[in-house]
């Protein structure tokens, strides 16, 4: 009983373990400061977090970002600018 029990519970920590995060490179296209968002040259738009420094940010500018995808949205958890 106790293997199954054990089982179980190892079983239930791998279902519900996030999902490892995506990563992106290219050289954003476009920056929408109302929505929070950039569009980078391979045309999908991902998320900024909402305590971003947005001067740091503008078109033409190569970046590297790590993201989560959450409810179809992309979702940026990390990200390296390259200037």
């Amino acid at each position: 009983m106790r293997i199954l029990a054990s089982a179980l519970v190892a079983l239930s920590l791998f279902s519900a373990s996030p999902s490892l995060a995506a990563s992106a490179e290219g050289t954003i296209q476009s920056v929408d400061p109302d929505t929070l968002t950039i569009v980078l040259d391979d045309g999908k738009t991902y998320k900024l977090p909402g305590e971003i420094d947005m001067s740091a940010i503008r078109e033409g500018i190569d970046i590297v970002i790590a993201y989560d995808v959450v409810n179809g949205t992309n979702l940026i958890t990390d990200m390296e600018i390259y200037e």
